[in-house]
């Protein structure tokens, strides 16, 4: 039985040392979680899981067994991106002006960009040109294998909503992966 099949309400969470082996063991999802939360900005989304684990393991933030440990992590993960980013436009505003970080990628020879990278790209591209719900919903669902429900929890938004954000992100994802010459 693995942390996520192990119901809520068996867990010790309050041993620091289980909850450390929990923090672990999520800790691959939660930082693909985070990435998703800060637009796959690596400095930031390691940032706020830092925060986020802060909050945890002072227990700023408690665990109350409503729903699996890993749910309430990635919902304490997307309030701490909120945060942060909040911070960052206020700290921003605060200089006077806003700054946009320039996103500094690496372009690979025409030789390295194969049929798979094509297909990534485009991939990476059209995710990036949905809704912020819509991103999250479809990353919580294919990524972290969490279902529309329990990606609702997370969001923090109801299930009616999730249900719709899903469908509406699968159906723009698969549009503009047409548009580029890509089935889906």
């Amino acid at each position: 039985m693995t942390i996520d099949d192990e119901p809520a309400s068996t867990r010790d969470t309050t041993s620091p040392v289980s909850l450390r082996t929990e923090l672990e063991t999520l800790h691959p999802s939660s930082f693909a979680w985070a990435m998703t939360c800060c637009d796959r900005v690596r400095a930031e989304a390691e940032d706020v899981l830092q925060s986020a684990y802060a909050k945890v393991i002072a227990g700023e933030a408690r665990f109350d067994g409503r729903a699996r440990f890993r749910t309430w992590l990635f919902g304490v993960i997307r309030i701490t991106a909120r945060e942060h980013r909040r911070r960052s436009v206020l700290r921003a505003l605060g200089l006077s002006r806003l700054r946009a970080e320039p996103v500094h990628t690496s372009t690979p020879s025409g030789e390295e960009l194969t049929e798979a990278s094509l297909r990534a790209r485009a991939l990476v591209e059209a995710l990036a040109a949905l809704s912020e719900r819509q991103r999250e919903v479809l990353h919580l669902v294919f990524y972290e294998d969490l279902t529309v429900r329990e990606a609702a929890d997370v969001m923090g938004v109801s299930s009616g909503t999730a249900s719709l954000h899903y469908d509406r992100g699968k159906q723009r994802l698969a549009e503009l992966l047409r548009r580029r010459g890509i089935e889906p």
